[in-house]
């Protein structure tokens, strides 16, 4: 097929006619030589006669141009244009198919997987043996080439890796010459060059990658008291994106805390900046951009963003009675809820490790070296002046400048004057930026030596000059001096709102930075949750410790994935984008057959409409004609111009591209109105009736034996409905059912994720392999294939789903087989003395299972069972034990896995006689 941009021709030869035109316009512009003119008398009998069928001795032009675009139409339409073509592989020889398997190709892997299939469907059919390659996984030795039907059935089981491709060996090439299929992510590296050079010099390349820009999260750092987050991408995003920052509610469930617009405004790069308080910050678990499902549109948090141990160390004896006057009051107020406190003597904090160690007027350290070596390894130790400090004699080695002996009070009967107001923040200080409040003032302090190192150490003075906060740097901690003290005796500054905005600037609450090589060599470090290549954060089973020396370069890859890592009490996160990335657009050259761009694009045939344009003009050309000859009004004119417009009227049109359906106005009252069930048509009447009878029965036992009274279900309607207005769906399996289109998938898996449950239903009792042995289970995992389905486990005995409502251990429908459910995270363990796992109030998106629950709940008009279950009595229990089944469901929907929370414990221990 020959290309011209977006449109490809099937018979591009017969395009040659096209330089047929102009002669044919010099043909038919040609006319006779003109008549010789010889008088005749006779002739004068003539004049004043009335030719009534007139003939124009020259053609108009715009006639002729007419003619030309009818026929150059007829030519291009039986040339073969078809916009948007799907290109087959050029070639007989092996085909490489090459992934480059990152997480870059996660938003568009289901439409690579596609298009490898239909290579390999093609070489199959012509006889060509195939290879695979998966750049970010890549094979130990060379392949070798095998029968192209093999590798199509294993591409379901590839999956995107959370990582980047290294660089690849082309000496690992299958031998010989071939074609290559280049399934790229659309991100450019460095090298890619010797492998692209490496398949070309084999055969020919066709390279397929995704038109949407990629995007990822870059960074997510404190910077001045405030959260930034840096995303990029490697192109400029036409669409708004957004950030969304998900951390844990106050009762423990992840949600949504806060979402922000991320404005490229053109750029390939943006940041957004978060004011949050402390308290809000520290529950952020990490950042996504929101509707990309990808690894590195995830961004962990770890330590650096969550709360430090402080250590809290006041000098002399506290005044009991007198707590507003105890040097740690303001202290425990501005950092409690940021941080966790800990008040000991010295000598028992150290072996804590703590982050931060606060002296208030300590004038002589305990254990002065086992502090100096704490502050030496990373520690930050902050100390305010007070009345013991003034009076010690002896020089402190702990602290950031020489002080002078005494203190000086600058207000009172013996002051050098009134009291002294704060001097703006410089803006090499930590805390520039930060008002000053007018009512802050200091009256004593104590005096630094004179220095010149004094002006550099100095983050904050007072309006005369002299510092009032000063640090040093100490090994590779610091040292931090607040020359007044930490209670209101010698200033008011802890009664203002700039006394915790300090803190926060000095990191107190919070770890500085990410951790460096030095100080991670010689650790061990243990995956407690690791990200795959769509971004979904999942728990390792006894994965291996990975040394700490691994993680230094921050880097991931697969030895070392993206995720959060422990050692001892600390956790840092090891992101799939290293800090510093830029991302850019692939290039090609133009040797290589690019396509993909056009991918979101259906092929549209055009030779129809070529084809209709070229009859539309020749009818146009055969009125202009009768026209200009006087007899486009005669009866037999009209009446085959009335047979014509019959004929097009009954010509079938193709469809129209239409702006999606929206939901009626008065089904979406219906259905947000009250608690409604619905089931997805199958295209089987028989089925559909059952399902929505199986619905109705439900609705009806629900309402009979609990609070909740649900309104008639519905038939879903996938296209126009909104399915967050419906509690619950439930989805019967059909062998022949059709798939649904991915703006349906779309909706489906946003559903599934804001809480939403769908009950897959095969109908045929056997799920041993999760339906994968019967036609309507392996049609499961086809209509299931594009959703958003969590790791799956058959139904454990404390599942909340046993006790939302009713005590249950099996779950019939009209038959008696497993179901399937959201696998339970591996740290949701035993308390000690409890039956059951204490869980989180999430609900299992999806129950799968092949009972025909719907014929058992179905009722007739009349309220009789529509279906027999089972024989006799047993048959009967059979479906009340079905019909508990949905009750729990339908509980388990609406109320979450509150029924996990211990405070049930005692009753439902006593419920099961234990």
């Amino acid at each position: 097929m020959w290309m011209l941009g977006p449109v490809g021709f099937s018979a591009p030869w017969l395009l040659l006619g096209l330089l047929g035109l102009p002669i044919l316009w010099l043909l038919l512009r040609a006319v006779p030589p003109a008549p010789i003119r010889r008088r005749f008398p006779g002739v004068a009998l003539l004049l004043g006669l009335r030719d009534e069928d007139a003939e124009a001795d020259r053609t108009p032009w715009w006639l002729m141009l007419l003619r030309m675009a009818a026929l150059a139409a007829a030519i291009i339409g039986f040339a073969g244009p078809v916009l948007n073509p799907r290109v087959a592989l050029p070639g007989q020889g092996p085909l490489l198919v090459l992934f480059d398997g990152s997480w870059a190709a996660a938003p568009g892997w289901s439409r690579a997987i596609a298009r490898a299939g239909l290579a390999l469907e093609e070489a199959r059919v012509a006889g060509r043996p195939a290879a695979l390659i998966d750049l970010s996984d890549p094979p130990p030795q060379a392949l070798s080439f095998a029968p192209a039907a093999d590798l199509a059935a294993q591409l379901p089981g590839l999956k995107p890796h959370p990582w980047e491709p290294a660089a690849f060996d082309p000496a690992l090439l299958p031998e010989g010459g071939f074609d290559t299929l280049w399934l790229s992510d659309g991100v450019a590296r460095e090298g890619r060059a010797p492998l692209l050079a490496a398949v070309q010099s084999r055969g020919a390349v066709s390279v397929w990658q995704p038109a949407r820009p990629v995007l990822a999260l870059s960074s997510a750092a404190l910077v001045d008291g405030e959260l930034v987050v840096g995303a990029i991408a490697s192109a400029p995003p036409a669409a708004p994106v957004e950030i969304v920052a998900v951390g844990l509610d106050p009762a423990g469930i992840e949600r949504d805390l806060i979402r922000a617009p991320l404005d490229f405004e053109g750029k390939t790069s943006t940041e957004q900046v978060f004011d949050l308080p402390p308290e809000l910050r520290n529950r952020i678990t990490r950042f996504e951009i929101a509707g990309a499902r990808s690894a590195g549109a995830v961004r962990l948090t770890d330590d650096a963003l969550k709360r430090r141990k402080v250590a809290l160390v006041a000098g002399g004896r506290p005044r009991e009675g007198l707590e507003l006057l105890s040097p740690l009051h303001y202290l425990r107020e501005a950092l409690a809820p940021s941080a966790d406190l800990i008040e000991s003597p010295l000598e028992d904090v150290l072996p804590v490790s703590p982050d931060v160690i606060i002296l208030a007027d300590v004038a002589e350290v305990a254990e002065p070296d086992r502090l100096a070596e704490w502050i030496e390894e990373g520690g930050l130790l902050l100390r305010f002046a007070g009345p013991r400090m003034a009076a010690a004699e002896a020089e402190d080695p702990l602290l950031p400048v020489r002080l002078r002996l005494g203190g000086r009070s600058v207000g009172g009967t013996m002051s050098w004057g009134e009291p002294r107001s704060l001097a703006p923040f410089a803006e090499a200080s930590p805390f520039a930026g930060l008002p000053v409040p007018e009512e802050v003032r200091v009256s004593m302090q104590v005096m630094a030596e004179p220095g010149p190192e004094l002006a550099e150490a100095t983050l904050a003075a007072l309006a005369d000059g002299t510092p009032l906060v000063t640090r040093a740097r100490f090994g590779t901690g610091q040292i931090v001096l607040f020359h007044v003290t930490a209670n209101a005796e010698w200033s008011s500054l802890p009664l203002s709102g700039l006394f915790p905005q300090m803190l926060e600037r000095l990191a107190v609450s919070t770890r500085p930075a990410e951790p460096e090589a030095a100080e991670l060599a010689g650790t061990i470090w243990v995956p407690q949750k690791v990200l795959d290549g769509y971004g979904r954060l999942q728990a390792t089973d006894a994965a291996a410790g990975i040394a700490g020396e691994d993680l230094a370069g921050g880097a991931a890859s697969a030895a070392t994935p993206p995720g959060l890592y422990a050692a001892g009490d600390r956790v840092i996160a090891l992101n799939a984008v290293t800090r510093g990335r830029t991302l850019a657009a692939a290039q090609w050259p133009a040797t290589v057959t690019l396509e993909g761009a056009l991918e979101e694009r259906e092929e549209v045939p055009l030779k129809g409409i070529a084809l209709a344009l070229a009859l539309g003009a020749l009818l146009l050309d055969v009125l202009a004609t009768l026209g200009l000859s006087g007899r486009l009004w005669r009866p037999a004119v009209r009446g085959a111009a009335l047979v014509l417009a019959l004929a097009l009227a009954l010509v079938p049109h193709p469809p129209q591209a239409q702006e999606p359906a929206q939901m009626d106005e008065a089904r979406a009252i219906q259905a947000a109105s009250n608690v409604v069930f619905a089931h997805v048509p199958t295209g089987d009447a028989e089925v559909d009736r059952v399902a929505y009878a199986g619905l109705k029965g439900l609705s009806d036992i629900v309402a009979r034996r609990t609070t909740v009274e649900p309104s008639a279900p519905m038939t879903l309607d996938l296209e126009r409905d909104d399915l967050a207005l419906f509690s619950l769906i439930y989805w019967p399996v059909t062998e022949g059912q059709p798939a649904p289109s991915p703006r349906v998938y779309a909706k489906l898996n946003r559903y599934l994720r804001s809480g939403g449950m769908i009950l897959f239903d095969t109908r045929d009792a056997d799920l041993a392999g999760v339906g994968a042995t019967t036609p309507a289970g392996q049609r499961l995992q086809a209509l299931a294939a594009p959703l958003d389905v969590p790791p799956l486990e058959a139904v454990p005995p404390d599942h909340v789903l046993t006790r939302t409502f009713y005590l249950l251990q099996d779950f019939p429908g009209r038959h008696d087989g497993a179901i399937w459910v959201e696998a339970a995270p591996p740290d949701a363990e035993l308390a000690e003395g409890m039956p059951f796992r204490n869980l989180n109030d999430g609900v299992t998106p999806v129950v799968i299972g092949g009972n025909d629950w719907a014929s058992a709940w179905a009722e007739t008009p009349e309220g009789l069972p529509m279906f027999p279950v089972g024989r006799g009595m047993a048959g009967e229990r059979q479906r009340e034990m079905a019909a508990r089944f949905g009750v729990n469901l339908v509980m388990h929907v609406l109320t979450g896995n509150y029924k996990s929370d211990q405070v049930h414990v005692p009753a439902l221990l006593e419920r099961l006689g234990q």
